[in-house]
């Protein structure tokens, strides 16, 4: 082995599964939304095998949250398991396997493209598997049905895209993924606020009570069921109504039980709940969508930037953090991550909601707040990612 090699493997940058996947993702985030935008108006073309539209949202769910999801899971797992996950040069691999997704989705081939982008997803359940099923954490299996929900929604989406499947299925796989990633994020929440509310705050009590545990994931469930059976079965309007109603009632009611509403002055700890309040709205803009009150997209983007991008740059930026020996506090360069991403969000939404001659204005202006924040986010993050942990402990 010569010493390059040996040195490159041992580099703080692949310590841990967080520290690449953090930057990768954040980096990707800061760069393809000025690309789309610049699409999106007509400077430029973007795209190979995947474009336009097809390119931003195929990314957007396959590129960015999946990286940001290999990074919690290879840094949590390890966690929940007491077993390793990937690192040094195995990490690498599976690190460049995403970026040579990404590239190829911009370049082609078509079916070389599509093949190594699939492969991404079961490679990381492997990663994450082993070390599952070594300590027999049943308790996680879940997570592992969830990664292969994503690869099916994924397959789908390339299969539809090379029509080898209707061109319709693109719709459906992706919002086949987005349902996982919301029950996903739904899932974890649900072990970490409350802890970490009930760590920070004295006075909080947070509660998970079973019977609105079952009923709020229960339902994205069966939302997930509803929208990938809706080709063939399709569900009356009325039935989704009470489904998507009853599905905002329990988040809501689920996130009030948790107590966040406490004051206190620790600004990491709020992020969180303020994110996840996005779940209920944006399943009540759902519902609306579905009676053609509004647009189908704003309900989306509530989900994608407000509910999923901000839980999950909150979470990029607490377990950063803590897993670097760092104090878990908020300073200006968070502050301002997180505020930009909720402001692109409700830009987004608003816009829908007020006037659709703010649409594309709103486009442009919601793209550049997300892109902002997670350059941001680069600047502050990119030191602590790239060097050893501060109290000298490995990760």
């Amino acid at each position: 082995m010569s010493s390059g090699r040996f040195e490159f493997t041992r580099h703080p940058v692949l310590a841990l599964g967080f520290r690449p996947f953090y930057l990768l993702a954040a980096v990707f985030a800061a760069i393809t939304l000025p690309l789309w935008i610049a699409s999106y108006i007509g400077i430029v073309r973007v795209g190979g095998y995947l474009h336009g539209v097809a390119w931003h949202s195929h990314e957007m769910v396959f590129g960015f949250a999946t990286a940001v999801i290999a990074g919690f899971l290879l840094t949590a797992v390890r966690n929940w398991t007491g077993q390793p996950t990937p690192t040094r040069m195995w990490l690498a691999g599976l690190a460049s396997l995403w970026v040579l997704a990404r590239v190829l989705a911009l370049t082609g081939p078509d079916s070389i493209a599509a093949f190594v982008d699939v492969a991404f997803l079961p490679v990381l359940g492997l990663a994450v598997a082993i070390p599952i099923l070594r300590s027999n954490n049943t308790k996680n299996f879940k997570i592992l049905a969830v990664l292969g929900g994503l690869t099916a929604a994924n397959v789908l989406y390339h299969l539809a895209y090379l029509n080898i499947l209707p061109a319709g299925f693109t719709r459906v796989a992706i919002t086949a993924a987005l349902d996982v990633i919301t029950l996903l994020i739904a899932i974890v929440s649900g072990r970490i606020i409350p802890a970490f509310t009930a760590n920070a705050i004295a006075a909080a009590k947070p509660r998970n009570i079973w019977g609105v545990e079952a009923v709020s994931l229960g339902s994205l469930v069966l939302v997930l069921a509803a929208g990938v059976l809706n080709t063939w079965y399709p569900l009356p309007t009325w039935a989704w109504l009470r489904l998507l109603a009853m599905a905002a009632f329990a988040h809501a009611i689920r996130l009030i039980l948790w107590e966040p509403y406490h004051r206190h002055r620790d600004v990491m700890l709020w992020m969180l709940p303020v994110a996840y309040a996005w779940i209920p709205i944006s399943l009540t803009l759902r519902a609306y969508a579905q009676v053609g009150t509004i647009p189908t997209a704003t309900a989306v983007h509530a989900l994608t930037l407000g509910a999923i991008g901000g839980l999950m740059v909150a979470m990029m930026m607490r377990s950063a953090l803590g897993h670097t020996g760092r104090t878990v506090t908020a300073g200006s360069a968070e502050i301002a991550v997180f505020t930009l991403v909720q402001l692109a969000a409700i830009a987004r939404v608003l816009s829908s909601l007020i006037s659709p001659e703010l649409y594309q204005g709103a486009v442009i202006v919601s793209g550049v707040l997300w892109s902002l924040a997670f350059m941001v986010f680069v600047f502050r993050y990119w030191p602590i990612l790239t060097r050893p942990r501060v109290d000298g402990r490995s990760g």
